[in-house]
């Protein structure tokens, strides 16, 4: 068997039906038996799309998304999506090409460092220079990029090791030696933070990205049935709890919801749970709740203390940990009475309601919210990077299991369209909704010739304000309403674009013309694009300003904006 008849069969041993791709010379070797095998492969317009694509499988599936690349410039045009993947934790195995064994290092055409420029930015990365070395390396591979706390890993691949040939079945089995896991005492501590929810007057469960990764939502919910305690969630963490009415609270931080902030400033106990305290949500980690007991779970031990001072560490998947601290409660009979906690609450929600003022233009929410309303059999919402991706957390109540993808830890513009496209293939038959702005979606836009070509039931709602909207908001706050490079003036026929790829399009440009061209595209059998035309001057509020606390503010007020401190 050759190299590349190994690297296919062991794939489809671990289940992979489906990969993502673009070929080149390195690789035509590999390409030729893939085309020959069961697994599926998606010819991307952009190595880019692939990565971002396999990205967005893995994230709605809870599978490990595969994508392929020839070496030199198409290894490269994957970094970005790597490195997107490894912040947001995300299991990806890249296999990528390269030149000759004997021609690496002599600048040869199409050759670059691939392990060297990634080795930041994978969970592992290796180069294959013997073809002995497959079974070892593919197997160790698959393993670190879904064990412990979920990344991407790359093997990079010889041409001469896929044409290679060798007896598979008498190579010697791994022999590596394994790292052995952080070990904390989760028993142990359990006594403590058992101890501590039992004085706790105003406890609040943060849920992080970590809860989505161990697939504990099942368990989440069963601990908030139980303790009543209410529950907040980071970007990444949106969705593991659904969001309408008795749900959480919303996202907590920058853009956070009011209530959700005020929750976090006044609590007494923190549980922080597969979270990694990221600026977004601490602002100074200096001055994060210096009076709060925070109990920290994560499965990866580094991200303990690393950013913000904690009381009781954990190291755990949050779904051990969530089924073990349940059961240490009833075991030792634990209630918990929080009615003025939740009184206080409700009171904030009423106070500090997450408003925004309608008129004569279309504003960014009016269209999520619209879309919210009307959508049904909870439908997988994807989001670019930007202002629109701010206005989906705050107004898109998420209900579905791992039914919310964005780019969190790197904000990659041009992630959404290729993601949204990778869940389309990962839930087939579910519908895919993507929200985007006229800046994300023109970097990526010719994977619609994808999402075209398999007819993917993915609803494009692209937010055009003319601007890079979150760059323009900055300045106008920041930067005495100095608008340098982010206003756009000039672009293309967004609908004619659709069009050209085979995709329908439509355009909303008054608020009147929301429902019914919604209710047209949502009801479409395939894929669309609504450029909505939305009042280029709105801002994402509110607003923790850079450094601030959780409860000071920049919002709309009692008819005003302004700063304030909330509570």
């Amino acid at each position: 068997m050759n190299g590349a008849e190994y690297i296919v069969k062991f794939l489809e041993k671990k289940g992979v039906d489906l990969v993502f791709g673009y070929p080149g010379g390195a690789v035509l070797f590999l390409y030729d038996v893939l085309g020959r095998s069961s697994i599926q492969h998606i010819l991307t317009r952009h190595e880019q799309g692939a990565i971002h694509a396999a990205d967005g499988y893995a994230r709605v599936t809870g599978k490990t998304g595969v994508c392929l690349a020839t070496s030199g410039p198409g290894a490269t045009n994957l970094v970005t999506g790597i490195a997107n993947a490894y912040l947001d934790s995300v299991p990806i195995l890249v296999l990528t090409g390269q030149v000759g064994v004997e021609s690496i290092g002599r600048d040869s055409f199409q050759e670059a460092d691939i392990v060297g420029i990634t080795m930041p930015i994978t969970k592992h990365n290796y180069l294959i220079k013997e073809i002995d070395a497959l079974p070892e390396v593919l197997e160790e591979a698959w393993k670190v990029a879904r064990e412990g706390r979920p990344g991407p890993v790359l093997i990079d691949i010889p041409k001469n090791v896929f044409t290679g040939t060798v007896d598979f079945p008498e190579v010697l089995s791994s022999t590596r030696k394994q790292k052995i896991p952080f070990k904390n005492g989760l028993n142990k501590q359990l006594g403590r933070i058992v101890g501590v929810l039992k004085k706790a007057q105003r406890p609040l469960l943060f849920a992080g990205g970590g809860v989505v990764s161990a697939g504990a939502e099942e368990e989440l919910a069963e601990f908030v049935k139980y303790s009543g305690i209410p529950v907040v969630t980071s970007l990444m963490g949106k969705g593991v709890i659904p969001e309408k009415e008795g749900g959480s609270l919303g996202m907590i931080g920058m853009h956070g919801q009011p209530v959700a902030n005020l929750a976090l400033s006044a609590c007494d106990v923190l549980i922080a749970l597969g979270t990694r305290f990221s600026d977004r949500v601490t602002g100074n980690p200096q001055h994060f709740l210096t009076d709060t007991c925070i109990i920290h779970v994560d499965i990866d031990p580094a991200e303990l203390f690393k950013n913000v001072h904690i009381d009781l560490p954990v190291v755990s998947d949050a779904k051990k940990f969530l089924q073990m601290l349940l059961l240490a409660l009833r075991e030792a009979k634990v209630s918990f009475t929080l009615n003025s906690w939740w009184e206080q609450i409700k009171a904030w929600a009423q106070e500090y309601p997450l408003a925004f003022t309608s008129g004569s233009l279309l504003k960014p929410q009016e269209v999520i919210r619209e879309v919210a309303r009307q959508a049904e059999d909870e439908p997988i919402v994807v989001t670019d990077v930007g202002q629109h991706q701010m206005f989906v957390a705050q107004h898109y109540p998420v209900q579905g299991k791992r039914s919310f993808v964005t780019s969190g830890g790197l904000g990659t513009m041009g992630f959404g369209l290729p993601a949204a496209m990778g869940a389309a293939f990962g839930r087939p038959g579910e519908t895919v909704i993507l929200f985007t702005g006229d800046g994300g979606l023109q970097m990526t836009a010719q994977e619609l010739a994808v999402i075209a070509q398999y007819q993917l039931p993915v609803k494009v709602f692209m937010l055009n304000n003319s601007c890079l909207g979150m760059v323009r908001q900055w300045q106008e706050l920041f930067f005495n309403g100095h608008y340098a490079q982010s206003v756009f003036t000039s672009g293309p026929d967004y609908l004619k674009l659709a069009e050209a790829y085979g995709v329908k399009a439509w355009q909303i440009s008054k608020p009147e013309e929301a429902k019914a061209l919604v209710s047209k595209a949502l009801q479409h059998p395939g894929p669309v694009v609504v450029e909505c035309i939305v009042d280029p001057e709105e801002n994402v509020l509110p607003m923790v300003p850079p450094g601030g606390k959780p409860n000071e503010m920049l919002g709309r007020w009692h008819g005003e904006t302004h700063i304030s401190r909330l509570g």
